[in-house]
């Protein structure tokens, strides 16, 4: 499994790219429809309302800040300025009464059936047909869908039905699955209609299956309404959506997270997608699992498919340890995810803050690669998406395209236009840059009149929509400073414009604005910096994007959507910004966009999930790992002519641990005199070199080898300190491998431990010389709560020590069942054996050497330096994993059968003596 080429990818995302509409085919072209009252989707089960925009639930549905001007329903919510209307013959919406000109339709209605554009989320047509509004409709719809049939009623009843773009799918998903063309050979999208079925019959279901199957490359999940309803809008969109965008979750927004009912739905759509996939996968499948919805897929699905690739993508933000924590569910999720192989995030800040949480919650080892599970490490990466910038660059070719650009500038000669596209949840941040855009107009007078902010809104629930909030700003705005000729602020709902107009507007643009509060990738910024390739104006963009987390996009202006002046101050600076430094500050916007592709995306992810899955199909369960075989050994290690002998000292040659597993404080280290004894004999054969590793301090620990076992050498506090190998010119020394570090964050980790220490009974702290043991369960306890409570303690104080400590001095933390490890970065048993086998290491220069005069460099693993067997016995996975590289080595471990391991063999502690004794025993 080197290439994905070769293998069918499975994709399990919510929607799936196309769905089923009633009727032959679509038509060619879209039927002629009114531009003031637009019909009602065919494809609806209940032809919703646009949800009610402001705080007040009761308060009239907004349908469009054009409409809303005519209507003269609109309110200044602060300033008694008497409302403002905008005259009959002059259209707030460019695209309401120009279409004729170029020959498009006019304000696009939800029955339009012009093809979904796939670019990015960009939803084309169709933006409110959508499986989950079910609220009432609005007298406006009642009045055209009095007497019509619902969605599924027509598809039940059509005699023939055909597939089109879901215009609830993850565009950007679906581009970056497209844009590597023929590289992926072999397809299958897994996930649902976006549509009611619940009145689908069963042979329906089956002709869907069946041609969608074949057509489509897709597979549908059927969902019953209810769950859905369950499962999308309260716990995905009330519950994971705020949580994962940095609100915190509370009774009066998300008081369904409380109802069992919302998470339990959860649980049981998760379960059919992970059903779904099972049925269908084949050996050699891959399988991608795309987004929050589906964070319990991969554990469902590895349950049943143990031995299966996946990955999973989470294509939005990630919260700090200190929101996610707040979901009592916590652990469910995370447990959910690290059942994958690969776990991809869009940002490092986001993958560092899933590292963090697990730490924290899970008491796991979060390694800058990945997490350390009990079965196996699992890969955590920042791979960003992009955008296929090939495909958007032909369709900006389009002579639509063309001829709305000169629509446009005929509309607003003279104009300054700011344009927008988001989502009217409270996290995309409409408010916060519509309540800028009035600063700027109060601040600026000189660009009243002559600025508008066209703002393009995308569908979300409704619930979100009325948290957003825009309503009351906006109707304030338009009422202060409309005039017979001019309105500041155009509000166009997706289905107001194509995704050629859509294009145009970016294309006429003299700044795009993306204000949000949290946001995991902002596509449309990447989008608009390609459509300015000829007037290359500059991009106005919020620092909580992930987007402005990557150095290409700093040459953007950068904005925090709190704060309205300089937000306002940040309009005035793109509007009047020179072209010289417009032009070079795209430069670098469109460098970043053209390598950070939809193309390279793909490729990552799917190349990162092989490459994982190759390395955790290596490192299975101890029980699959063949005993160690001595007969098999002895040939190799007979007529070896030097070898290199790596041995654990702890719970490989001794164990200090009790037989419940834990430590007592005030447990002396004595090691039996056998041990010295047995590496003795091994060392005094002239072929062996003999090395102990230890996490023991040298005082009271390593130092009694210095007198058993003079010959031999040591390894002491995983790989800070090296014992030298005697010559005949220069005895053997202790050489510090963290001389050079700075220890000096000792002290204040010991303050953070003695406060934890105080609160956790039966805790202690083991101060060594570079690193720092908190044992906090030493079974002081029968209790069962005692020992909850103590691995809380270790998640707060690991998460404490992490984020006080952590950074600033470079420390990684190494839990364990009982305890965990305080250590500084590039410093473990695999850097410390480097050095060994490197030729100017310790092992190797005779006298002189110092702390000082030996780098790190040495961690880097050289040739073996004429050693030609190589045994190592211990529990180091990653000691293990560099070892393996070697073809003469001979990887074996110890650890407790239900461990996984990435070693050649495995061998019980107990016999660990018992083969050492027949080696040492051999006759040379």
């Amino acid at each position: 499994m080197s290439s994905y080429r070769n293998h069918r990818i499975i994709i399990a995302t919510l929607f799936l790219p196309q769905t089923a509409v009633p009727g032959d085919s679509p038509p060619q072209t879209p039927p002629p429809v009114p531009t003031q009252l637009p019909l009602p989707s065919l494809f609806n089960l209940k032809i919703p309302e646009r949800p009610a925009y402001g705080r007040n639930k009761t308060s009239a549905p907004l349908k469009s800040i054009v409409e809303d001007m005519r209507d003269k329903t609109a309110k200044s919510s602060r300033i008694s300025t008497p409302q403002v209307t905008t005259p009959n013959n002059e259209q707030s919406n460019p695209f309401a009464s120009l279409g004729q000109v170029v020959g498009s339709p006019t304000s696009l209605s939800p029955d339009s059936t012009l093809k979904h554009e796939h670019q990015t989320t960009h939803t084309g047509t169709n933006a409110h047909s959508s499986r989950f509004a079910r609220k009432s409709p609005s007298i406006r719809q009642r009045s055209l869908s009095a007497n019509r049939r619902t969605e599924s009623d027509l598809l039940v009843s059509h005699p023939t039905w055909h597939t089109e773009s879901n215009p609830h799918s993850n565009g950007g998903l679906y581009n970056a699955v497209c844009s590597v063309g023929s590289r992926i050979r072999r397809k299958l999208w897994v996930g649902t209609l976006g549509t009611h079925t619940d009145s689908f019959k069963d042979n329906l279901k089956r002709s869907i299956d069946k041609r969608m199957f074949q057509k489509a490359e897709s597979v549908p999940v059927w969902i019953p309404d209810a769950e859905f309803e369950k499962c999308y809008d309260e716990f995905c969109h009330q519950v994971l959506w705020p949580a994962l965008h940095y609100a915190i979750p509370d009774a009066p927004k998300t008081k369904s997270f409380y109802e069992s009912a919302s998470w339990t739905q959860y649980q049981s759509v998760n379960q059919r997608f992970a059903d779904v996939i099972i049925a269908n996968y084949r050996e050699g499948d891959i399988i991608w699992v795309n987004d929050y919805h589906l964070m319990l897929v991969p554990a469902m699905i590895r349950k049943k498919l143990p031995n299966a690739p996946i990955g999973f993508f989470l294509h939005v933000a990630f919260p700090s340890s200190e929101i996610f924590r707040c979901l009592s569910v916590r652990e469910h999720l995370l447990n959910g995810l690290l059942a994958s192989d690969l776990i991809g995030f869009q940002t490092p800040n986001f993958a560092r803050h899933f590292r963090q949480t697990v730490s924290r919650i899970l008491a796991l080892e979060a390694l800058p690669r990945g997490i350390q599970t009990e079965e196996r490490f699992v890969d955590v990466a920042a791979i960003p998406i992009g955008i296929d910038v090939a495909a958007l660059s032909e369709k900006r070719r389009n002579p639509e395209v063309a001829q709305w650009v000169q629509v446009l500038r005929q509309r607003y000669a003279g104009m300054k236009l700011i344009v927008g596209r988001d989502k009217l949840d409270e996290v995309q941040g409409v408010r916060q840059k519509i309540q800028a855009f009035e600063a700027f107009l109060d601040k600026y007078p000189d660009f009243q009149g002559k600025t508008v902010l066209i703002q393009v809104a995308l569908q979300t629930t409704g619930e979100n929509e009325l948290q957003g909030s825009v309503a009351d700003v906006v109707s304030r705005i338009n009422s202060r400073f409309s005039t017979l000729t001019y309105q500041p602020v155009v509000f166009l709902h997706t289905q107001d414009l194509t995704f050629n107009q859509y294009l145009a507007l970016l294309t006429v643009a003299d700044t795009f604005m993306v204000s949000s509060l949290r946001e995991g990738m902002a596509l449309r910024s990447h989008e608009y910096v390609e459509c300015q390739e000829e007037r290359k104006r500059p991009l106005i963009l919020s620092e909580f994007t992930g987007t402005y987390s990557y150095s290409g996009f700093r040459s953007c202006i950068p904005i925090n959507p709190w704060d309205k002046r300089n937000t306002a101050a940040a309009i005035h600076t793109a509007l009047t910004m020179s072209d010289e430094e417009a032009a070079s500050s795209w430069l670098d916007l469109h460098r970043h966009v053209a390598a950070q592709t939809a193309q390279n995306f793909t490729n990552s992810f799917l190349t990162r999930v092989i490459r994982a899955y190759n390395d955790h199909q290596r490192g299975t369960d101890v029980e699959s790992v063949a005993l160690f075989d001595v007969s098999r050994v002895l040939t190799q290690y007979k007529y070896s002519a030097k070898r290199l002998l790596l041995l654990d000292l702890e719970d490989t040659l001794w164990t200090r641990k009790s037989s419940a597993g834990f430590i007592k404080q005030g447990t002396p280290c004595t090691i039996p005199q056998d041990v010295f004894d047995l590496l003795n004999k091994l060392n005094g054969d002239p072929k062996n070199e003999v090395w102990v590793l230890s996490g023991l301090p040298i005082k009271g620990g390593m130092d009694q080898f210095a007198s058993n076992a003079p010959g031999v050498g040591l390894i002491a506090e995983n790989g800070c300190f090296i014992k030298t190998l005697p010559t005949r010119e220069h005895p053997s020394e202790w050489i510090s491998m963290v001389a050079n570090f700075n220890l000096s964050w000792k002290g204040a980790c010991m303050e953070i431990l003695n406060y934890f220490t105080e609160r956790t009974p039966g805790s202690y702290i083991e101060q060594r010389d570079a690193t720092i043991v908190w044992r906090f369960w030493t079974g002081s306890s029968d209790q069962a709560s005692d020992r909850q409570w103590a691995l809380r303690q270790a998640a707060e104080a690991q998460n404490h020590i992490f984020d006080s400590l952590g950074e600033r001095y470079g420390l990684r933390i190494i839990p364990g069942a009982n305890s965990f490890l305080v250590i500084p970065n590039n410093i473990s048993r695999p850097t410390a054996v480097g050095a060994i086998l490197h030729p100017g290491g310790p092992g190797r220069v005779s006298g002189g050497l110092t702390a000082a005069s030996f780098t790190l460099e040495a961690s880097d693993f050289d040739s073996p330096n004429g050693v030609d067997f190589i045994l190592a016995i211990g529990t180091d996975e990653k000691l293990i994993r560099r070892l393996n590289e070697f073809d003469n080595a001979e990887t074996c471990s110890t650890a407790p059968p239900n461990k996984g391991t990435d070693a050649k063999w495995r061998i019980n502690y107990d016999q660990v003596r018992g083969v050492l004794t027949q080696l040492a025993n051999m006759a040379t």
